[in-house]
């Protein structure tokens, strides 16, 4: 059943409360669960929501908000609640450049002060090389893992390097060139990579 230890972070925008400020849904999280109340769970909403460049919009409502920026409340939110388990969906996939590098940046930030275990999807392999240590490949419907890389060697200073570049290509040749006969019979020729970033 659904715990606090656990917190899910979805792509969609959609996904918070309507009628609650953008401060008041990152606090739901807190209070609802327990682990925090009045003052104590505002204080820490408000660190999150400046974590995510929001502060100024901390008492707006969902429908005053680009899809980015709720895209933003909602990890702030997941953030917020400093869980065991963070699962993420395509957090980022919404956001800007400069703004999805940010956030991974947080993200990495608060697993290097917390070291909770993160499962995170993205469909960019850039993406899971810098934000996971285990790369799980999965494969086009029905969804099989393909292959596993070890990414811990990896980090955001790391784009740049030959070997960060040859990863990439390692998983560019897993996800496309040995699947363009696969992808033929398949709706679906694009495969999805699992960043795991455990606790240690």
């Amino acid at each position: 059943g659904p715990g606090a230890d656990r917190m899910m972070v979805f792509q969609e925008f959609d996904q918070l409360l309507p009628w609650k400020s953008v401060k008041e849904n990152v606090m739901f999280a807190l209070t609802s669960s327990g682990r925090l109340k009045g003052k104590a769970a505002e204080d820490k909403a408000m660190q999150y929501i400046e974590k995510v460049n929001l502060t100024k919009f901390a008492d707006s409502f969902p429908h005053m908000l680009s899809g980015g920026m709720k895209q933003r409340v909602a990890i702030a939110r997941g953030m917020a609640m400093e869980p065991e388990i963070l699962l993420m969906d395509e957090p980022f996939a919404a956001l800007d450049a400069l703004t999805r590098r940010r956030m991974q940046e947080e993200l990495l930030a608060l697993w290097d002060e917390l070291r909770f275990t993160l499962v995170f999807v993205t469909h960019s392999i850039e993406e899971a090389l810098v934000v996971g240590n285990r790369i799980a490949i999965l494969s086009p419907h029905p969804g099989r893992l393909r292959a596993e890389i070890n990414a811990q060697q990896f980090g955001l200073a790391s784009s740049g390097s030959a070997e960060f570049q040859g990863a990439h290509q390692r998983i560019h040749r897993l996800l496309f060139d040995e699947e363009l006969g696969a992808a033929t019979q398949s709706q679906d020729p694009y495969t999805a990579a699992s960043a795991l970033r455990r606790a240690a």
